[in-house]
């Protein structure tokens, strides 16, 4: 007999231990944002406008009623349930509908059909029914499962097909998200920004096209992904991924944990999906409409910087598991994807530019399995290139065509600046001083230096380094700041 294979991986340990992607991150959290304060603005109109009302959500994903309405073969579903049994060993029928997200009533003709061919036997039962048998492989259907696992070493929620996730996908679209002033203003009110600087997001934000962000580096670019991706959240409503799709007969994970903020955790736990333990509530998994092989989510914020390469745009084929993984940009669809420090990646710009042309133009991209079949995928985001190089000299003229929207961040003014810093120092419960901003300005900004958004955040977190390695109290002194500015300003 062979020996058993090794443990397959699963689509969330796939998500937990990425040593390579994308990071969700804001680059300056500290800085610009805050949950307990909300900073002063830079702003001279006082008045309030109403918000507009939220744009609809699409409906969420029907659960199927029948084995063809998941868009599954009773093949592919023998051979989900064998390589799962195979896994967990003896597992009630609740629990196979819980770790493959289907309703008992699909999964049980296939259960009948592995137990025609003495596949899978039934170790007990109660009176409650089917789904309370308890149901174990048997020698040959352990045999059968390491077959399966030859062909695919998956296991987890049945997968949905290709079709059922692009028609989702259009639906969750991100143009046509109501955008006005009012409702920019209010999703970025946690962020420190310039008031003409949403003049200038809201008209891109309506178009759906997409923006390059320019100019010197540490004055926020990331948080225009942050801010946009908290616009979407509010005015465009939560989405659904699915855990992994069908497509020519391949399997390919899209939920990412790394990356997917989910907000179905309290439904689920409801419904028996948090642990089998409680088996009364696992005969629940299915009482409702919503096809539990979709996670509702936050709308995603993919950020992407210098190790971005061209591989990581395609599909991840794992040779040993046999399945794959989708790219950066397709787990970002319904949100923003930031390509950040653009222009400083191993792939030449040139490169990375031409792959991006038919996604920006025709909102598809076509992917390839390595049996060389092409299919396409929405590419339905809000893509941002970001740059703190001269662009002219990344770009030519008829890719800065395809990008509708050319935003330059400049460094922050002595006011706006001061700002950042108020807020930096109530963040950190640090007392603020007129001085600190008047001693930066006059010994190193005003002789020639330019500020940088980030910089209230770096010089802090050095003055709470020292006094914290001389066990003193921070306090901002001028001569601590001066000694902060010097360290980090020093010329190498």
């Amino acid at each position: 007999m062979s020996s058993n294979p090794p443990v397959p991986t699963t689509l969330e340990t796939t998500g937990r231990n990425r040593t390579a992607g994308p990071q969700v991150y804001d680059l300056y959290a500290d800085l610009f944002s805050t949950k307990s304060h909300s900073p002063p603005r830079v702003d001279t109109n006082g008045e309030q406008a109403p918000v507009q009302n939220h744009v609809a959500p699409a409906p969420p994903p029907r659960s199927p009623a029948t084995l063809a309405e998941s868009g599954l073969t009773l093949g592919q579903m023998c051979d989900l349930l064998l390589k799962t049994l195979y896994i967990h060993g003896v597992l009630q029928g609740a629990d196979l509908s819980r770790l493959t997200r289907l309703p008992f009533s699909i999964i049980d003709e296939s259960i009948r059909t592995l137990r025609d061919q003495k596949l899978v036997e039934v170790a007990s039962g109660d009176m409650v029914g089917r789904i309370s048998y308890r149901f174990a492989l048997t020698e040959v259907g352990r045999s059968r499962a390491r077959d399966a696992f030859e062909n695919c070493r998956y296991v987890g929620p049945a997968p949905v097909t290709l079709e059922q996730y692009i028609e989702h996908c259009r639906l969750q679209h991100v143009t046509g998200t109501p955008c006005s002033p009012a409702a920019l203003r209010s999703a970025f009110k946690e962020f420190v920004i310039r008031p003409a600087m949403l003049d200038e997001l809201g008209p891109a934000v309506c178009s759906g096209k997409s923006i390059f962000v320019y100019g010197p580096p540490g004055n926020g670019k990331t948080v225009i992904a942050k801010g946009l991706g908290q616009f979407l959240n509010m005015f465009g409503g939560e989405i659904y991924v699915p855990y992994a799709i069908l497509a020519e007969n391949s399997i390919i994970t899209v939920f990412d944990p790394g990356i997917h903020q989910t907000t179905d955790d309290a439904d689920l736990s409801q419904r028996g999906m948090a642990s089998s333990s409680n088996e009364q509530s696992s005969y629940l998994v299915h009482d409702g409409p919503v096809d539990l092989r979709w996670r509702r989510i936050k709308r995603p914020v993919v950020i992407t910087g210098g190790e971005l390469t061209l591989d990581m745009l395609e599909l991840q084929y794992s040779k040993t598991a046999n399945f794959y993984n989708a790219p950066l940009h397709i787990k970002a669809n319904g949100g923003v994807f930031l390509i950040d420090d653009f222009g400083r990646q191993i792939v030449r710009p040139k490169d990375l530019l031409n792959r991006w042309i038919v996604p920006l133009e025709e909102r598809v991209d076509y992917l390839t399995l390595t049996t060389g079949r092409k299919f396409m995928l929405p590419f339905e985001q809000l893509i941002i290139f970001s740059t703190n190089l001269d662009p002219k000299d990344l770009v030519d003229d008829a890719f800065l065509r395809r990008i509708k929207h050319k935003i330059r961040i400049d460094p922050p003014t002595r006011e706006l600046y001061t700002v950042i810093f108020q807020m930096v120092c109530r963040q950190r419960e640090i007392p603020y001083d007129d001085t600190i901003i008047e001693t930066l300005f006059h010994k190193y900004y005003e002789p020639g230096r330019t500020p940088r958004s980030s910089d209230p955040r770096d010089l802090l977190d050095m003055a709470q380094s020292i006094c914290r390695f001389h066990d003193q109290p921070i306090i901002l002194t001028e001569e601590l700041i001066d000694e902060c500015a010097r360290r980090f300003f020093g010329e190498i």
